[in-house]
Formats: structure tokens, C-alpha cells, sequence
């Protein structure tokens, strides 16, 4: 009697750190596909597991509420912003440096356009996933602050606690501006050309408080001048080199 071979058993999904992502990713836009189609109250864990193929324990294996799967990377996107703050050389301007991590973020939303402008028009219509949305900014503004009012009291600034603050909100807003206005044009404008320019505006607002004993720096221009080139060009002086 003939052995009949046998073929190799197909991978489950989720067994690779590759197919975890896709099939995490599967269940993101399953979700807000069927959130937008029926309504967020009306969908289930069920559902969701179902049009991504899969069974609801597997769903719960990635997330622990139907609101999680809508935001299913912010925890991994917080802590490179982490990382980044934490690893960048000391003699960097700090908001320049809390600038360019929650680029993190913009380039968090651009890897995938089409999820992010649903989630977008999704959250405007939910008030709970809003509120989730707000919750996650005010935690990015936090690790801001935290990080910058530790680099202006090592600066030496009697203001450090309040000028975090200000500086860390100031962040979050430049980055809010900027991804909002991409995500109402559904990802048709520059991102990019818009967030260098909105966060240099930011760096030039907060120059980094002279030492002591440094020299004393005179800027000269007309009265006419707006307060923000009166940022820059203090800031420009001020800038070593």
C-alpha cells in the first residue's frame, strides 16, 4: 500500500512577528470598516473577529476592548518618543529634540493613509474614541514636559517647571495642527513641509535660557517686527556657533 505524502502544514496566522502585525492590522481596519458601516455601539467583538477571519479569543489575544483595536500602536509609538528623548545628546536643544520625536507620531498616522483618515472621520462621530484620542495626546504632552523641564532646570532656568509646560503644550499643538489639517485633506497636503514649518516655530519661541555668566546678546531690528522674528532672530543668536 502506497504511503500518500503529506503536505507541509500552513503556518497559523499570528505565529511570526510578521503575521502578528498583519493580523493585528487586519482586525484594526476590520473594525473601523464595520464602525463606519453599522455604527460603534452596534458592532461587536464577534463581528469584527469574523470579518478578519478569525475567532474571538484570537481577538482578545491582541486587544482587550473593540475601542483598543482602533488605536492598536500608540503604546509602541509613545515609547520610541520615549526612547528618542531619553538617547538624544545633551548639548541638542531640547525642543528641538521633543520636536523632532513627535514627528514619530505624523509619520505613525502617513505609514498608513487610508486607516488613518477613517479613524479620523470614525473618532469625530464617537465621542468615547475621542475622548481616547484626547487621552493620548495629554500623555505625549507629559512625557514632553517631563523631559524638558529636566533639561532647563539642568540649564539652570529658575522658570524650567512652567516654561516645560508651556513648551511641551506648544508640541503638541504644532503636531495637532499640522496632523489635522493632513487628515481633513485626506492625506493630500505636505505633512512634512507643514511640520518643519510649525515646529520651527516652536524651537524659535523657546530658545534655550542663557548661562550664567554667558554674554550678553543685543538684537537690533524695527518696531514694526512681529513677535515671532523677534523669537528668531534671539533664538539665532543665541544659537552656539
Amino acid at each position: 500500500m502506497s504511503v500518500k505524502s503529506r503536505q507541509a502544514p500552513r503556518p497559523r496566522a499570528g505565529r511570526t512577528s510578521a503575521g502578528r502585525r498583519r493580523l493585528r492590522h487586519a482586525l484594526t481596519v476590520a473594525a473601523i470598516d464595520l464602525f463606519l458601516e453599522q455604527g460603534y455601539d452596534a458592532t461587536t467583538v464577534d463581528e469584527i473577529a469574523a470579518a478578519a477571519d478569525v475567532g474571538r479569543r484570537t481577538f482578545f489575544r491582541y486587544f482587550r476592548s473593540k475601542e483598543d483595536a482602533i488605536f492598536p500602536d500608540h503604546e509602541d509609538v509613545l515609547g520610541d518618543i520615549e526612547h528618542a528623548l531619553a538617547t538624544a545628546a545633551p548639548e541638542d536643544n531640547p525642543v528641538a529634540v521633543a520636536c523632532a520625536a513627535v514627528r514619530l507620531v505624523l509619520d505613525y498616522y502617513v505609514a498608513d493613509p487610508d486607516v488613518s483618515v477613517k479613524r479620523f472621520a470614525l473618532t469625530r462621530t464617537v465621542p468615547s474614541l475621542r475622548d481616547r484620542e484626547v487621552a493620548t495626546v495629554d500623555r505625549y504632552q507629559r512625557v514632553f514636559a517631563r523631559y524638558l523641564r529636566e533639561r532647563f532646570e539642568a540649564a539652570g532656568d529658575p522658570m524650567a517647571g512652567l516654561r516645560a509646560s508651556v513648551a511641551a503644550a506648544a508640541v503638541a499643538a504644532a503636531n495637532n495642527h499640522v496632523l489635522r489639517r493632513w487628515l481633513r485633506s485626506e492625506g493630500k497636503t505636505d505633512i512634512q513641509a507643514d511640520a518643519t514649518e510649525a515646529f520651527r516655530l516652536v524651537t524659535d519661541a523657546f530658545p534655550m535660557p542663557a548661562q550664567p555668566g554667558g554674554q550678553t546678546v543685543v538684537a537690533v531690528m524695527e518696531s514694526s517686527a512681529s513677535m515671532a522674528e523677534v523669537m528668531r532672530q534671539i533664538s539665532a543668536a543665541l544659537r552656539p556657533g
